[in-house]
């Protein structure tokens, strides 16, 4: 269920007339009869990043006293699915939250703003290019990484060690896994890992770790349908032996924790982002342990480092500076750091980074302890997946449905997916 929150100026003692015009209250982001500018601002998560962002955001305001910041916040899924909708009406928020899947499709759509505009308050000195680059499209910056992620393997360490199995280590690789799995297999009706099966984002990392990739520097798919094929005959055996979950939980995943298969404590292991994997924390206290995902044969790392997720603003709003001055404050200042941690993934500027991670408590130490293990074994994120991959994500799941309910054959679906995905690519 999504929260809100709406500042007190909207609720202040003024007459009912005057409501229309005061930024909140109306249908848009306006200046405020008092001088003050309202600013949209909305993002996916969980209770506990609402809460550090509620957080965060009243520190800004405090230091900037005459902007005001309206926050709301959903699942990923239906996140996805309201800024689609906000878009489409021309009523998007002066603030945007956004995969890097999504970049190109907002970019193209002339619903984000070029920052180029906006430079002089948006210092980026201190980030990676890399990871800046994975917010351009066409050369132009559209959006700011908000944090460093990866993936990860969450998993109940204690049932774990007590099927005998070690902590997995970076360099472990998808047959380790497989193994590991056998031994945490019980009778207990949780199964030892939620099946990846349907997540575009396991199997970029399993066909990167073969040497492989998703989209070629055009924007064009880049892998076989004998490719997706292996994947989904590789992850269908598993659900048929009972070492990953079944079709019946599985297609209940919406994009939270709290509807996963591990989340739900019907699986002992799940893939996430490693900052998200805090969701599972409630449920499995301080048995929640994370791991790197598994590497090719030869060794080969598939996973990588990228935005977590990132902020932009957008093109029509009527405040774009004041929007830049929140963006660089959530970014670069101490305060929002202090407060934030590693929720949205380690700091992106690298004078926070250091700060942050040397000083992190609880479960945010085990993601400051993933990254640091994998420092100079992954390689730099791709650019931003082209058009119509944000929409390409549900069609992969749809058709693995159907390999997971024993519809449709690995290579049937595999066959239909590289056909539509040809389709919505299309120069």
């Amino acid at each position: 269920m999504p929260a809100s929150r709406t500042r007190a100026s909207c609720v202040a003692a003024v007459a009912i007339a005057l409501c229309a015009t005061l930024s909140g209250c109306g249908g848009g982001p306006s200046a405020a009869a008092d001088g003050k500018v309202t600013l949209r601002f909305t993002w996916w998560g969980n209770a506990d990043r609402a809460a550090r962002t509620e957080k965060a955001v009243t520190a800004f305001e405090r230091a900037h006293p005459s902007i005001d910041i309206q926050t709301s916040y959903s699942t990923y899924d239906s996140y996805k699915q309201k800024l689609a909708t906000q878009a489409a009406g021309g009523d998007v928020p002066d603030l945007i939250q956004l995969d890097y899947r999504q970049i190109s499709q907002y970019a193209g759509s002339d619903v984000l703003l070029d920052l180029a505009g906006q430079r002089k308050h948006l210092p980026t000195d201190k980030m990676d290019p890399a990871l800046l680059r994975t917010g351009q499209v066409g050369g132009r910056q559209y959006a700011l990484p908000m944090g460093i992620g990866t993936q990860t393997v969450a998993y109940d360490k204690k049932a774990w060690r007590a099927a005998g199995v070690k902590d997995p280590q970076a360099g472990w690789s998808w047959q380790d896994w497989v193994r590991a799995l056998r031994k945490v297999k019980d009778d207990r009706g949780s199964y030892p890992m939620t099946d990846p099966g349907a997540a575009e984002d396991q199997f970029e990392i399993w066909l990167r770790g073969q040497g492989k990739k998703l989209y070629t520097k055009d924007g064009q798919i880049a892998f076989s349908a004998g490719d997706l094929a292996r994947w989904w005959s590789f992850t269908s055996a598993l659900r048929k032996e009972g070492l990953v979950s079944p079709a019946t939980d599985t297609t209940q995943m919406s994009g939270s924790v709290e509807d996963a298969p591990m989340g739900r404590e019907k699986s002992l292991a799940e893939f996430n982002w490693d900052a998200p994997s805090a969701g599972y924390e409630a449920m499995y206290g301080d048995r929640l342990a994370l791991a790197p995902t598994p590497t090719g044969e030869d060794g080969t790392f598939g996973q990588y480092y990228k935005p977590s997720m990132l902020l932009g603003i957008a093109s029509g709003s009527e405040h774009p500076r004041e929007a830049a001055q929140f963006i660089d404050f959530f970014l670069n200042s101490d305060k929002a750091a202090d407060i934030l941690g590693v929720d949205r993934g380690t700091p992106v500027n690298s004078t926070q980074r250091r700060r942050v991670l040397s000083t992190v408590t609880g479960f945010q130490k085990q993601v400051a302890r993933l990254q640091t293990s994998l420092q100079g074994k992954l390689k730099a994120p791709p650019a931003a997946p082209p058009r119509g991959d944000n929409g390409l994500q549900s069609t992969f799941q749809r058709d693995y449905d159907q390999v997971s309910f024993e519809k449709l054959s690995p290579r049937e679906a595999a066959e239909n997916f590289l056909t539509e995905a040809r389709a919505e690519l299309r120069p």
